[in-house]
């Protein structure tokens, strides 16, 4: 039962955000009668940025695949402590997740949904997540997210109702491909002089989105050397911070030995005004005996 649930799963999910509901409620009529039905029923319609990445992930799986390794990748020089490699893979982090969600953006459109700033934030969130926790990333990949995904990374994800079913765990989303128009009507006869209207319009087009390219790549380059930049001003930074904990540490244990040794030094002085006073008094009396001798 669970195989063929997920299957009816990664159908319904994998449809456009406004015929889910009513596909759903089709679905689970005609298994009237049968266990799966009621799960069917139950499933949850997504949120519009949890489907535009169920969307990103049967239309781009590479990108997405890519997204998951990367991760990996990143967890693992986190543990290790490799601090040119973490550094690498995070600001690669941030380039990819921008791009792909750029690109979510893009498929999401070509569906004829548009997205907002805010939806796509979510949905960079959720590859963030994805990216910084493996189940975050088995939630994306599964295509069967309800809500958007976040995590901080120091603690395990919560997954509970994020996505619609706890089978979804290690399953894969089928990866599709846009539906095509159909083919023009053959019978038409053809007009050349709208033809090469097409393709001036297309030539024009082409170079408008060359420059806005080239302008893209620019500010791109620009904003990546900005980022080095600064990145290593904030090590060298941090590496300042050090040397001065570690010079703080160094002279709070020299002030902790000094005060040691000036309690003993203290100590010593008590003892040795004990002593003079001793010595004072003895001195007095055997002059005064002297002298009392010699009187």
């Amino acid at each position: 039962m669970t195989d063929e649930l997920l299957e009816i799963a990664d159908e319904l999910y994998g449809l456009p955000l406004a015929e889910f509901t009513p596909a759903r409620d089709a679905r689970a009529k005609e298994l009237k009668g049968t266990p799966l039905a009621a799960r069917v029923k139950a499933l949850r319609k997504p949120s519009t940025a949890a489907w535009v990445a169920n969307l990103l992930v049967r239309r781009d799986t590479g990108q997405v695949d890519q997204v998951l390794a990367v991760g990996a990748a990143l967890r693992e020089a986190q543990a290790s402590m490799s601090a040119d490699e973490l550094r690498t893979l995070t600001r690669q982090r941030r380039q990819l997740t921008a791009a792909v969600t750029t690109g979510a953006r893009r498929i999401a459109r070509e569906e004829g949904s548009k997205v907002t700033q805010a939806v796509a934030d979510q949905v960079e969130a959720t590859l963030t997540a994805a990216m910084v926790d493996e189940r975050c990333g088995q939630a994306l990949r599964s295509g069967l997210l309800v809500t958007a995904l976040t995590t901080t990374g120091l603690e395990p994800a919560e997954l509970e109702g994020a996505v619609a079913l706890p089978e979804a765990l290690g399953f894969a989303a089928s990866a599709r491909e846009a539906e095509r128009p159909g083919r023009p009507d053959l019978h038409v006869v053809p007009d050349p002089e709208a033809d090469e209207k097409a393709v001036r319009a297309a030539e024009d087009a082409l170079e408008q989105a060359e420059e806005a390219y080239a302008e893209a790549e620019a500010a791109h380059g620009d904003a990546a050397a900005a980022v080095d930049t600064l990145e290593a001003r904030s090590l060298q930074l941090q590496a300042e911070i050090a040397e001065l904990r570690a010079k703080i540490d160094e002279l709070d244990a020299a002030a902790e030995e000094t005060d040691e040794e000036l309690a003993e030094a203290e100590d010593a002085r008590a003892d040795a005004v004990t002593d003079l006073d001793a010595a004072t008094r003895a001195r007095d009396a055997a002059r005064s005996a002297l002298e009392r001798l010699r009187g």
